[in-house]
């Protein structure tokens, strides 16, 4: 019970006070104004990726990936045998994530638009390139389909950053983006 109950027990047929009634409108009026500044920025801040998500199984996923990877290779990294990839401008890249890496490493071009398409082949994975803001989770299933169009050259970082396991420290991948210059 409270301490001053009110005089009637059915206290929804008690009139609302004029200063709640200020601050429920003062709320609501406040959280327009938030929806409205969250759907704004999204076009003006880009901050937030247009991306596009389909279903697909991680077993046609993984020979687009490879057939694409075939097609556009241009080198190996170092010792470890992973393909360097360069797709043509304007055209489809393609990456995987599994146990514990980020299959293969892409070459773009500075300055050119690509789709690139990130899926993964077992568990969720977060897909967070470094130092940029582009931040997504990937799922078996599910293909993440986003429209990049690199601005600066250089070597940037791709981490995983949804927890996927023991070896989740090590999944590194990389995206190499040339001035063609």
């Amino acid at each position: 019970m409270a301490i001053h109950p009110p005089k009637q027990m059915i206290w929804w047929h008690e009139p609302v006070e004029r200063s709640e009634l200020v601050w429920i409108a003062v709320a609501f009026l406040w959280g327009l104004v938030m929806f409205g500044t969250m759907v704004a920025w999204h076009f003006v801040g880009k901050q937030n990726l247009s991306n596009e998500a389909y279903r697909i199984t991680p077993d046609v996923f993984q020979a687009r990936t490879e057939a694409a990877a075939e097609k556009y290779k241009v080198r190996e990294e170092g010792n470890t045998g992973i393909p360097v990839v360069r797709p043509p401008p304007g055209g489809d890249a393609y990456m995987l994530a599994r146990l514990w890496e980020w299959w293969p490493i892409l070459e773009l071009e500075k300055g050119q638009s690509y789709r690139l398409h990130i899926s993964s082949l077992d568990w969720q994975h977060g897909f967070s390139l470094q130092p940029t803001n582009v931040n997504l989770q990937i799922h078996p299933g599910y293909e993440m389909v986003l429209t990049v169009t690199p601005d600066a050259a250089g070597q940037f970082t791709v981490v995983c950053n949804e927890f996927c396991g023991i070896g989740h420290h090590t999944m590194i991948g990389r995206i190499y983006v040339v001035d063609k210059k």
